[in-house]
């Protein structure tokens, strides 16, 4: 049985476990990166195993995942979902990944939520996931594996409306190498214009200040201030990692 891992990942840490867990399968693994701009479209049959990441913005699934996901198609092929989210909650995150795959001809047959280092208040659950983290989600991907069928999956219709995050910007260090503008999953850095970001455009998964070789992008200090005291008291409890629908 192939094992297809599809996932968007602003920062690394999705795909980190996306790829982790796709290896607990221990059979030959393909994957598809959603922030690369040119998806083809594919089929997946029933004797295969998708395996979906994505991270939580604002408790959604980025948009760009879902528009690059509805390229998909699958022929009643099981799935598991895996969403990150920096230890403050995912909200509708799941229902709406779900409900898009369904649309795509998935079967939902296991769900994994995974707590992450936050990509801009990088002191909540700073450093994950560690060690302790990937020992959790191997046992959990162990009992999922034992009992793969169609689940159900928290969340809200309609879903948690989404008004855009920060949007980060170069400072004074940048050297204008271009890797920010290359690697932005959804093309709102102009190579010529390098200090700027298209806000429109921009959907604040800080790909482009992970990347940067000189540290030179980031969000307004004052508005990450402003977040850190906003989502402060959900983000100061400590979360496991959870097996949803098991």
């Amino acid at each position: 049985m192939a094992i297809n891992l599809i996932y968007f990942s602003g920062t690394g840490n999705t795909k980190k476990v996306v790829e982790f867990v796709g290896k607990q399968w221990g059979q030959p693994i393909y994957e598809i990166d959603l922030s690369q701009k040119d998806i083809q479209s594919q089929t997946f049959s029933d004797d295969s195993l998708c395996i979906v990441g994505v991270p939580s913005y604002g408790g959604r699934v980025p948009f760009v995942a879902v528009e690059r996901l509805q390229k998909l198609k699958g022929n009643h092929t099981p799935v598991v979902l895996i969403v990150t989210y920096g230890n403050r909650h995912y909200d509708d995150t799941f229902i709406e990944l779900k409900d898009t795959l369904d649309q795509c001809g998935f079967i939902t047959v296991g769900a994994l939520a995974v707590v992450c280092e936050h990509s801009i208040v990088h002191e909540y659950a700073k450093g994950r996931p560690n060690e302790e983290d990937f020992q959790e989600i191997q046992s959990l991907v162990e009992t999922m594996k034992k009992n793969l069928h169609p689940i159900e999956v928290p969340g809200h219709r309609p879903y948690k409306e989404f008004h855009g995050g920060l949007k980060p910007k170069a400072t004074s260090e940048c050297t204008k190498c271009g890797l920010c503008a290359k690697l932005c999953p959804v093309g709102a850095i102009d190579i010529h214009h390098i200090e700027s970001v298209d806000e429109k455009r921009c959907i604040s998964c800080m790909r482009c200040v992970s990347v940067c070789p000189s540290q030179a992008r980031q969000c307004d200090p004052k508005l990450v201030e402003a977040t850190r005291i906003k989502i402060q008291k959900p983000c100061q409890v400590y979360k496991k990692s959870e097996l949803i629908g098991g």
